[in-house]
């Protein structure tokens, strides 16, 4: 009975171990990395910092965010703001402008990525 036991904690621990490296997945992106921008859960990107509808009218672009949808993007700035929590700027690879307005974005990476709004 005794090894069962032991047997169901080493297979438990073994689990944990090989989910954490989903976690550091996230923190191994350096600049000139390329992802792309997925498909959001919402209506709209929640953890993406595009310019609001508004902005992007004022300044005569498009405010179609499903044009955003498979873009793929260039890491150009990676920092850590609190514990385990990531920002990283983006650029589009092709060097248009997003909705013809803005050249950056801002990313919040862990939480994007849990939501699938990015694709590494």
């Amino acid at each position: 009975m005794k090894t069962y036991i032991i047997a169901s904690f080493m297979v438990l621990g073994s689990l944990s171990i090989n989910a954490q490296d989903d976690v550091n997945k996230g923190a191994a992106l350096k600049v000139g990395d390329v992802i792309e921008i997925g498909n959001p859960s919402t209506s709209k990107y929640k953890h993406i910092k595009f310019p609001r509808a508004n902005f992007i009218i004022k300044r005569n672009g498009v405010a179609d965010y499903k044009k955003a949808l498979g873009n793929q993007v260039v890491v150009t700035n990676v920092e850590t703001i609190k514990e385990g929590e990531t920002r990283i700027s983006v650029k589009r690879k092709d060097g248009k402008r997003f909705f013809n307005t803005v050249s950056n974005i801002s990313i919040s990476l862990e939480k994007a990525l849990a939501a699938n709004e990015i694709k590494i």
